[in-house]
């Protein structure tokens, strides 16, 4: 199917939700003013009006419009989902009540059928005058489908406070989780190793510098030994992270801070007018960890050593599956730390683990990922989580091990598209390394 006749299939489905639900506000506000009806009216089709502005916009200007308008694109794109998702919340209200009510045209149609040759009583009541045991309705009590029009709306009600609240709360509430690392080959001069982890820092999407700032001075009170990021610095462009590099330059560690990139980082997905301007575009974000003190592997490792044994730092460049770019060279990056005891490697897509890491290369110990942000939403608790995200993604938040290998896959720093996080808090990770 090619591209224009998903987006015609798309806009028509959402035509028809657009009217589907619009039929629940007229119902629901027969009885308000006049004025608020109208209010009620223009909301609703301002969701569908603000999706087709975009894009409108997106057609005539391309994508170099959105990319000098990444924040306002990310507020828009928040208010035509949650006004979506609010109406797709509304669909099964209506259905009940479009299902009652051709249950009961059918019951009274066969009704109605089997009473026409119905004989007249020659005593019966004049037909003029009202049925004897004739109820008048309540005025304090609505309708059946007046009450399922406002269940409807009440329901659409809870995607849009909890996005929005995600928004304006959860988008920057950083959260500390600690994990020991058991590894049985740790020699006991790294035992009580600490590693700060953070991903997907997406600096372009920011829009809130003082609460960013909060998540780095949260991390440095942590004083780890040692901090790993593990991709998507920004969005597309280098120059997103102008801004912020005197927020996360402060980030430094006793052994130091390694770094590799993500798949964003490449500007895969920014129009640019040459090749040459995309290749400078990358050469200026490298320069920029080397500016900020991080130290860039790009397919390549680093040994630390304490009291003679050595341990291995490997970092990649982005290598993914399902369409994602390949451009890591693992076995590149490896060569040359066959003596290291433990092995250590940055990679920032955790499908990497089960395509490379596992089958071709035992002697990793632990992959440290990013990538999927947890998709921004989901729910996690002691006995039970989900995301959406895990349809996609195997390993797609926390800690996983197979064997002796283990793959941890951070939730991330920061947040693209939506500018919001529910269920699912951006992540500094603290890990222990323990012998086994």
């Amino acid at each position: 199917m090619n591209r224009s006749l998903t987006l015609i299939i798309t806009l028509a489905v959402l035509l028809v939700v657009d009217w589907y639900g619009f039929q629940a506000v007229k119902a629901a506000t027969q009885q308000a003013s006049p004025g608020w009806q109208r209010f009620a009216r223009l909301l609703y089709w301002s969701f569908p009006v603000v999706a087709l502005l975009m894009f409108a916009l997106s057609a005539t200007l391309g994508s170099d419009f959105w990319g000098r308008f990444k924040i306002l694109r990310g507020f828009l794109f928040s208010y035509i989902l949650i006004g979506y998702l609010g109406k797709i919340f509304m669909v099964p209200f209506l259905l009940l009540d479009d299902l009652s009510r051709a249950f009961r045209w059918v019951i009274s149609h066969f009704n109605s059928s089997s009473t026409v040759d119905t004989p007249i009583v020659a005593n019966a009541p004049d037909a003029a005058a009202p049925a004897p045991t004739a109820q008048l309705r309540n005025p304090d009590t609505i309708s059946r489908s007046e009450f399922l029009a406002k269940s409807a709306l009440v329901a659409s009600a809870v995607p849009a406070i909890a996005f929005t609240y995600g928004i304006v709360s959860g988008a920057h509430d950083y959260r500390i989780r600690r994990v020991p690392l058991v590894l049985k080959n740790l020699p006991k001069q790294f035992d009580g190793l600490r590693i700060a982890q953070i991903s997907d820092i997406h600096s372009g999407s920011f829009f809130n510098k003082t609460a960013v700032k909060g998540g780095i001075e949260m991390l440095l009170r942590e004083k780890p030994d040692m901090v790993f990021f593990t991709g998507d610095l920004v969005n597309d462009r280098a120059i997103e992270v102008k801004d912020y590099k005197d927020v996360f330059d402060k980030v430094k560690a006793p052994l130091g801070v390694f770094s590799t990139l993500g798949n964003h980082d490449y500007g895969d997905y920014a129009a640019w007018n040459s090749a040459q301007e995309k290749r400078q575009n990358l050469l200026d974000l490298e320069r920029v960890h080397r500016e900020m003190g991080y130290d860039l592997l790009l397919d390549e490792h680093r040994f630390l050593e304490m009291g003679g044994e050595k341990l291995a730092i490997i970092g990649i460049q982005n290598w993914g599956t399902g369409g994602f770019a390949q451009y890591g060279n693992l076995k590149k990056a490896a060569a040359g730390t066959e003596e290291a005891p433990v092995k250590l490697l940055l990679s920032h897509d955790p499908s990497h683990w089960d395509a490379q890491v596992r089958p071709l290369f035992p002697d990793i110990d632990v992959q440290f990922a990013g990538h999927t942000h947890g998709m921004q939403f989901g729910v996690e608790t002691k006995y039970f989580r989900w995301s959406p995200v895990q349809y996609r993604y195997k390993q797609w938040a926390g800690l996983y091990e197979q064997g002796d290998q283990k793959l941890y896959v951070n939730r991330g720093y920061g947040y693209i598209g939506y500018p919001g996080r529910v269920g699912m808090p951006p992540e500094i990770t603290i890990f222990e390394l323990k012998k086994g």
